[in-house]
């Protein structure tokens, strides 16, 4: 299994310049310390594909970016109608070539779990974007069991996500072959940092995870106050060395 850690984009906050110093852009020093990074500006606005590629340019070949969905797709045409959407994004995430991720579908808390639009939906998307499909549902029938089974057969990882909206959303669901926790920040939402307490159980969480997923990723989307980066950091941390983290294995589970 190979554990990749990061943020949601890939901004250094002040206080952290000297824990990822060195020349070059933010991306650039950002991958020299971290292996994955989460694309969120592409649920607001599109971007070239020479972006994308401009990006990958500046990341070693190992790097990984899981990409979110625009939010035309998900939000808009809440996953219905949506052929020529996806063909337009998958055009421009091409540029990120090997080192493209997951792509992350978050739904809106509205969008209840219909089969048929679903169905439709992921089928679609894994014919124009390939597998390695991740999705964060709000609404509470995508909690139930005819909608873990669908995602179960079209190999879509469920989202475990903190903040919880509903008590299975803690955990991973889905298709146990990708893991990926996303950590909103708690209590205050895109602000709070994690304490120790809470980076040891994610460890554990994820090296759970590992027994059945082939790549388990955790994603620190608490940015607004700058401590995501470190709370990715002290995550790392806690797995020792590369190899551990390529293996997926935490120095926390040797002795």
């Amino acid at each position: 299994m190979r554990l990749r850690i990061g943020t949601a984009g890939w901004s250094i906050p002040r206080e952290a310049a000297g824990v990822v110093p060195g020349e070059g852009t933010h991306l650039q020093r950002y991958a020299r310390r971290l292996d994955a990074a989460e694309i969120n500006s592409s649920f607001h606005r599109p971007h070239r594909s020479s972006t994308y590629a401009r990006w990958a340019a500046s990341v070693p070949p190992h790097f990984r970016f899981s990409v979110k969905l625009p939010k035309t797709i998900t939000h808009q045409h809440k996953l219905a109608g949506c052929g020529d959407l996806l063909g337009r994004f998958a055009d421009e995430v091409a540029g990120l070539g090997s080192n493209r991720g997951p792509t992350l579908v978050q739904l809106p808390p509205s969008l209840a779990f219909e089969p048929a639009v679903a169905t439709a939906f992921f089928t679609e998307l894994a014919a124009r974007l390939g597998p390695a499909i991740v999705c964060e549902p709000r609404h509470p029938s995508w909690f139930e069991e005819a909608a873990e089974r669908l995602l179960r057969d079209h190999a879509v990882s469920r989202v475990a996500a903190d903040p919880a909206v509903h008590p299975r959303a803690a955990e991973p669901g889905g298709w146990a072959g990708l893991a990926y926790f996303r950590l909103h920040g708690s209590p205050v939402i895109y602000r709070s940092s994690y304490d120790a307490g809470a980076i040891a159980r994610l460890h554990d969480a994820m090296a759970a995870a590992g027994t059945t997923a082939a790549e388990c990723w955790t994603i620190f989307d608490n940015t607004a106050s700058g401590a995501a980066l470190a709370n990715a950091l002290q995550l790392i941390e806690s797995f020792g060395s590369e190899e551990d983290r390529v293996d997926g294995l935490g120095r926390n589970h040797l002795g």
